[in-house]
């Protein structure tokens, strides 16, 4: 069963919250905007299909084959700088992962499952102490088998690219776009495609 609570917003997403200047953010999502309105539809199904998020450019990069096919403005974690550490930090996870689920009821309209934690993330957190031998073994085999690693430990968990809007960074982790970017993006991809979170 999916959980209904990932990445509640502190507060709905405005231009004034964005973390750079409202014009700036509004001048770019104008000019995404105006792309996205022209932009052919993608020619599906894609091949060999690869998701690349640009944290610090706040982009997410569509891939076919190697060749990038769509841009999206994305929000991010409401501490979007560094790698996510723990549950509640706030921080949207650096690193490699896949697609483990397809959420098409989703509180945020659509979403898709990230295999988050990630072996980086669970030798870190059983070096730190954050979680056990057990959780660490359980999420290591979790990912050999292309599974849902665990959400529930002290790691956090629940992190998703999900529709709700692009504007800002709001989310408690999560990668965040437009409802209608996240319609054709969840439209173009399957469970185990590959996703790059980049600083």
């Amino acid at each position: 069963m999916l959980a209904t609570f990932l990445c509640l917003p502190a507060a709905p997403p405005t231009q004034s919250t964005a973390s750079q200047s409202p014009g700036v953010a509004r001048q770019e999502s104008s000019s995404l905007a105006q792309q996205n309105v022209n932009r052919t539809p993608l020619k599906l199904p894609l091949r060999d299909p690869k998701v690349v998020v640009k944290k610090a450019q706040r982009r997410l990069l569509l891939f076919s084959e190697g060749k990038l096919v769509r841009t999206y403005r994305i929000g991010l974690g409401l501490s979007p700088v560094g790698d996510k550490v723990r549950a509640g930090d706030r921080r949207t996870p650096e690193g490699e992962f896949y697609i483990f689920t397809k959420n098409s009821k989703s509180q945020f309209y659509l979403s898709l499952g990230l295999s988050y934690p990630n072996a980086t993330h669970a030798k870190r957190g059983l070096r730190d102490g954050l979680i056990t031998r057990a959780q660490y073994d359980a999420i290591m085999r979790a990912l050999r088998a292309k599974k849902p690693p665990p959400q529930n430990t002290n790691l956090g968990g629940d992190i998703y690219i999900h529709g709700n809007g692009a504007q800002s960074d709001w989310t408690w982790g999560c990668v965040a776009l437009e409802n209608e970017d996240i319609r054709e993006l969840f439209d173009a991809v399957s469970v185990g495609t590959p996703v790059v979170i980049e600083p």
